[in-house]
């Protein structure tokens, strides 16, 4: 399962009870957060996640918003115990900017690893549990949206390993996809195990105009967050002007992309109200919430 919560819903800078937008995913108590603008940790704090198994920071882009509350959090970090590697994931140049900002935090208690994605180039990588993707986006410097997959194996057919003559205490390793040797003889995975089942998919798509290529990076995720600058339809040439997207329009990538359900976030603070501009969004796709802070949920797989 995945937890996810809506750490902040903000765009541009942070309002009385609405923090700037970010994204807390937790897998079997491993934290990885996207983006991690001014104050974030303060709203982690109030989620109550904890702070040392924050594992991995991927960043969208390096605007202020997304970028400067990076030294407080990993501050934090270190002093609820951490040291262990912490990766940070962003555009080409993610090194010199976190080095920059880490100016005011030089003594922490870890070493930190920085993964950098090649500019406008689709980017994907094994982690622990999951693959995690990116996608080049359409804003004023390189950004990227994120995909984070759970795969799930195929069922574990006790039947074939017995008939195989396999003893129990090698059906854990076959399960783990580990290929073992028994009596001078070779079984894979796959002679134990069925077809891959429906995994989890989460995706975060923000800081963007629509882009042809959005609904196939995103298809079928059970959750997707999107930014939503503006609620009104009549503001579409200024989300142009600044390379944002408005509600319906994300609502429409949400539709194309056969997604389950759709999260609005990063909000103009000139819109304190986005809940009344709903309807704008679920009359192209139903199944949408305004984004609030620290809302949660759990997915799970599917039962079979």
């Amino acid at each position: 399962m995945i937890d996810v919560a809506l750490a902040g819903t903000g765009g541009m800078a942070p309002l009385p009870g609405r923090f700037l937008t970010a994204l807390l995913t937790r897998i079997n108590g491993q934290m990885l957060l996207i983006d991690c603008g001014e104050g974030t940790q303060i709203t982690l704090k109030e989620l109550g996640w904890g702070f040392k198994n924050l594992g991995c920071i991927c960043f969208t882009h390096f605007h202020a918003d997304h970028t400067a509350g990076l030294p407080g959090l990993l501050l934090t970090i270190g002093n609820a115990g951490r040291e262990e590697p912490v990766t940070i994931v962003g555009p080409a140049g993610i090194r010199r900017i976190a080095l920059s900002l880490l100016a005011i935090a030089p003594e922490l208690p870890f070493s930190i690893q920085f993964v950098e994605i090649p500019s406008r180039t689709p980017f994907s990588i094994e982690m622990d549990q999951f693959r995690l993707s990116a996608l080049p986006l359409r804003h004023g410097l390189d950004c990227f949206g994120y995909c984070l997959q759970m795969d799930r194996v195929g069922k574990f057919s006790a039947e074939a390993a017995l008939a195989l003559g396999l003893p129990k205490p090698l059906w854990g390793r076959l399960q783990r996809l580990e290929t073992v040797e028994y009596e001078g003889k070779t079984y894979r995975p796959d002679m134990v195990l069925g077809p891959p089942r429906r995994g989890l998919k989460v995706a975060y798509i923000t800081d963007t105009r629509p882009r042809p290529a959005i609904p196939d990076f995103i298809r079928g995720a059970d959750l997707f967050v999107c930014e939503g600058l503006y609620g009104d339809d009549e503001l579409l040439n200024k989300a142009r002007d600044h390379r944002h997207m408005i509600f319906s329009e994300a609502a429409t990538l949400a539709r194309e992309g056969q997604v389950s359900e759709l999260w609005l976030t990063h909000f103009s603070p000139a819109m304190p109200f986005p809940d009344q501009f709903r309807g704008n969004a679920a009359r192209i796709f139903p199944n949408v919430k305004i984004g609030r802070d620290r809302l949660c949920k759990t997915l799970v797989f599917e039962e079979e």
